[in-house]
């Protein structure tokens, strides 16, 4: 049987490469950072990672993650209600509640997972979830997990979003569920309209905040510190596999009895081995970097504002927004992946993106700018996005 699926497997693949969609990885040849060598020795500048921060490679993190291994071991061969469970994950579950500002946390090995866990068990078949269209691939999949009604609003479309609230109104539970930061856009959804509107409706709210923890907000607390909605969330999910530190790992946060009620369960957390000591080790670090100083999320954001004025003097189309996620638009599919590869030559390491990481004729780049670029980077990156821009026909002279 495999030999007739292989035929089938090579027909995609060729057609995936001849549209100009094919994906390939580029090999790292050394840990993350700002600069960064590429297989074959090449040093570039790394404007992909999501490391907005900068901690991917901080030694203070790196030292925690050592500490931890030295003193709580490599793993714990176990899930966490069996023997998985040390004082560090208890720790860093209350350190990561009351970094958002919500009553408890509960871990998983990553944002996916804690997507896959959160609305299984707390919705049936008598309840709604009523979802942003552009929401995450992770909890698309959770919610279809669930067997609660599924209603889609149009992504930042509060009318419709009112009308599909309205209309689940006879449910015994409703849940509005987003992306705090939508990844592919850069776009921060509009909290305080949502709220107002699920409030009204009486519906509970639940936001991915994977994009934004660390450093959206004035203290870098998420989208609802940004939106002025602390206390109003009922549901938070984030990872501490981008800004803070970079590895993997991830969390619910809300409600004690909420949170309380997934340990029992939540079958991603109650089937799953517990977080590795070092990654809790590192993240708590993060943790109380972050909340002894605004130091990074303000270089962030300083970073984030010069590339951006830089990429729209020299002519190129990028999605208007506040957030380090950048996407320079190209539309071409083929374009995209070109321009890529001429600015990894230039030195900028940058990934095209294109169907079906997003929609079929949205193709673009998305730089992602970090706090730990320099100024220098910043204007470099600039300059060779215009003079490829120009050389491919992506800016008009």
């Amino acid at each position: 049987m495999y030999g007739k699926m292989r035929d089938e497997l090579l027909t995609k693949l060729e057609s995936i490469r001849s549209e100009g969609l094919y994906k390939a990885e580029r090999v790292i040849m050394t840990p993350q950072g700002a600069d960064i060598a590429v297989k074959g020795g090449q040093k570039v500048v790394n404007f992909c990672a999501n490391n907005y921060l900068g901690l991917a490679n901080d030694k203070r993190i790196r030292d925690a993650a050592k500490r931890a291994i030295d003193e709580w071991g490599y793993g714990l061969s176990s899930v966490r209600f069996i023997c998985g469970t040390q004082e560090p994950h208890k720790q860093l579950e209350k350190a990561i509640a009351g970094f958002l500002g919500l009553e408890d946390a509960i871990l998983f090995s990553s944002c996916f997972d804690a997507n896959a866990a959160v609305f299984e068990p707390l919705l049936d078949a008598d309840c709604a979830i009523i979802a942003d269209s552009l929401n995450h691939a992770s909890i698309i999949d959770g919610v279809r997990l669930c067997k609660a009604e599924r209603m889609v609003f149009e992504h930042n479309n509060f009318d419709d979003l009112e009308d599909k609230l309205r209309s689940a109104a006879p449910r015994r539970l409703r849940l509005v569920a987003t992306d705090g930061v939508f990844s592919m856009d850069g776009d921060i959804a509009d909290l305080g309209r949502i709220c107002d509107l699920a409030e009204k409706y009486d519906a509970l709210v639940m936001v991915d905040d994977s994009h934004a923890t660390g450093f959206i907000g004035a203290r870098g607390r998420g989208t609802h510190e940004f939106r002025d909605v602390m206390g109003r969330v009922d549901i938070i999910t984030t990872t501490f596999g981008k800004a803070l530190g970079g590895a993997s790992g991830g969390c619910v946060a809300g409600r004690a009895e909420i949170v309380e009620y997934l340990r029992q369960k939540a079958r991603p957390y109650l089937f799953s081995n517990t977080v590795p000591p070092a990654i809790v080790g590192g993240t708590l670090k993060a943790i109380e970097i972050l909340s002894g100083s605004t130091e990074l999320r303000d270089a962030l954001e300083s970073n984030t504002r010069r590339f951006r004025e830089g990429l729209a003097k020299a002519g190129l189309d990028v999605r208007p927004g506040t957030h380090p996620i950048c996407p320079v638009m190209l539309y071409d599919e083929k374009l995209a992946h070109q321009m890529a590869d001429r600015l990894l030559a230039e030195g900028i390491y940058v990934i095209g993106f294109s169907f079906p990481v997003v929609p079929r004729g949205k193709a673009r780049i998305r730089v992602q700018v970090s706090a730990a670029h320099t100024v220098a980077q910043i204007d470099a990156a600039i300059d060779a996005f215009t003079r490829v821009g120009l050389e491919l026909g992506a800016i008009k002279k």
